[in-house]
């Protein structure tokens, strides 16, 4: 028996890092988890991974920019396991450059997945949350949002964008059947850096993810605290850095 038996828990951006770390901590803990992202090969490797562990886990391929997929990863958690607790919204991209570099492109992108990914996210569970009578959004922001630096302006204003959206529909949902909380990381060893067009600042993250950047698994055990809150028990906001970031 583990603490998460009762829940059932969808997971965008599941393929690595904080996503996938997630999915392990979580399937550790008793809960069913659903995985969606991209990246199919490694989605399904780690299902396998946790059914052979003895968790349960199914896999969706997701693209958070087309609703549909989201709307087929929540439908897949009630098909398999009867209902759907939690929705943790995880994939983000972050091509940073300083606003001069006017790289619209990259612009584009990231309202796409970190904003209208979210979005879409929400549009897709809440249906389901609405029949059972709760359910839970958990998102991962960023630390970005809350200390604004160069090069972040569109990546730290897409983020902030769902902190607003997050704290509007908690303000209407304060009958208790939803809960949203917002987990912001500092700088966490993932493949972050990769989506960054920029060489110079490509390298420069890089630099300070082998320098001191936290295990995925330290966001991960925020997300499994606040998954396993009483009901009655909202956390609505956990921000989780190195204690040498500035």
């Amino acid at each position: 028996m583990g603490p998460l038996d009762d829940k059932v828990v969808a997971i965008t951006g599941a393929s690595s890092g904080i996503g996938a770390a997630t999915a392990r901590r979580l399937a550790r803990a008793g809960a069913a988890v659903v995985l969606g992202a991209r990246r199919t090969d490694r989605l399904d490797a780690l299902a396998a991974e946790i059914s052979a562990a003895g968790g349960r886990a199914a896999s969706v391929a997701v693209d958070v920019t087309q609703v549909d997929d989201l709307h087929r990863l929540t439908d897949t958690a009630v098909a398999a396991y009867g209902r759907l607790d939690v929705l943790v919204g995880n994939a983000g991209i972050g091509p940073i450059s300083p606003m001069t570099a006017r790289r619209r492109t990259d612009w584009d992108a990231m309202i796409d997945v970190n904003l209208r990914g979210v979005l879409h996210g929400i549009d897709a569970a809440l249906p389901v949350f609405e029949r059972q009578g709760r359910g839970h959004f958990v998102t991962i922001v960023s630390t970005a949002g809350l200390k604004i630096v160069p090069t972040m302006a569109v990546y730290a204003a897409t983020k902030n964008a769902v902190r607003t959206v997050l704290e509007g529909l908690r303000q209407e949902s304060t009958d208790g059947t939803l809960k949203t909380t917002a987990i912001s990381p500092g700088y966490v060893r993932t493949d972050f850096g990769d989506c960054v067009t920029d060489p110079d600042i490509r390298a420069e993250i890089g630099r300070n993810m082998a320098d001191f950047a936290l295990d995925p698994d330290a966001v991960a055990r925020a997300v499994e605290f606040v998954v396993d809150q009483p009901w009655e028990v909202e956390i609505g906001e956990l921000s989780i850095r190195p204690t040498t970031q500035g």
